[in-house]
């Protein structure tokens, strides 16, 4: 097993290094973390017991998986101090939408292997979905590696680098999506008399369940929802008022807003080189 570095650890570095932890894909002694926190710093080496890196070069001098999970305004300052450091079995997690596998590469000013990956936040609770794509140099059992790591914290695809800003839209944003979904129904329950707290409750079991049963059943949405809609039935009536109110599309054209934000991102990234 390759020792596994984090140059910053928030919430989403936190996440992956946990499911890597609990699945057993690495050990403690294996992992090398820093971060600009000492109160963090501090958290995660008493909760993990992890080795806890001087600074950033020495977690690129002394990891060969090597994952970015700063903010992305730093992505250049870390790569700038730690490149000298890395060398060509050195791997690059980036996981900022801004950047694309050329500009990281070109960060480095060398041929340095890269799999830029898009986790989501359910990764927190182990049920993250994660689209991962490597640069060409990278072989098979380095691919490998790599997508069983970020399946220790959820689901993980190999996808082609254009669509990860398709992979932001549809995981990555959406979570925000809902949870404003489930947050509407609890409101609508509230409005007719149920407490919040159970509201909440109800709302996100049902988003919940009907997740697993699109992932269970293997049956197209369409077909799914078609079962609940009985004729002349409350749910039809609902779904009427959906299709009313543009439900479907404004959910589209907030993906698609979501993409576009993405692409000005890279864009902007590629133009500051």
């Amino acid at each position: 097993m390759k020792k596994i570095g984090f140059i910053g650890c928030g919430n989403m570095g936190e996440a992956m290094l946990s499911g890597a932890l609990n699945s057993g894909f690495v050990k403690s002694n294996d992992v090398i973390v820093h971060t600009k926190s000492k109160e963090n710093i501090q958290r995660l080496k008493e909760k993990y017991n992890i080795t806890i890196a001087k600074d950033n070069k020495d977690v690129a001098e002394k990891a060969k998986i090597i994952i970015l999970a700063v903010k992305p305004n730093i992505y250049r300052e870390v790569i700038e101090e730690i490149k000298d450091k890395t060398d060509k079995d050195s791997i690059i997690i980036a996981i900022a939408p801004s950047f694309s596998i050329n500009v990281i590469k070109t960060m480095f000013e060398k041929d340095i292997k890269v799999a830029r990956a898009m986790p989501n936040t359910p990764a927190m609770i182990g049920c993250g979905i994660t689209g991962v794509s490597f640069s060409e140099n990278m072989n098979m059992e380095e691919r490998k590696e790599i997508l069983e790591f970020f399946t220790s914290f959820g689901q993980a695809i190999e996808v082609k680098e254009k669509l990860i800003k398709a992979v932001g839209s549809v995981s990555g944003s959406s979570p925000a999506f809902i949870y404003m979904l489930i947050e509407a129904m609890a409101d609508g329950a509230v409005l007719l008399g149920m407490a919040r707290k159970d509201a909440y409750k109800f709302a996100a079991k049902a988003v919940e369940g009907a997740a697993r049963m699109v992932l269970e059943s293997e049956k197209h949405p369409g077909e799914l929802k078609d079962a609940v809609c009985s004729p002349g039935g409350t749910t039809i009536e609902g779904v009427v008022k959906l299709e009313e109110k543009g439900f479907r599309s404004s959910i589209i054209e907030a993906m698609l807003k979501s993409a576009d934000k993405f692409h000005s991102m890279e864009e902007n990234s590629h133009f500051s080189i």
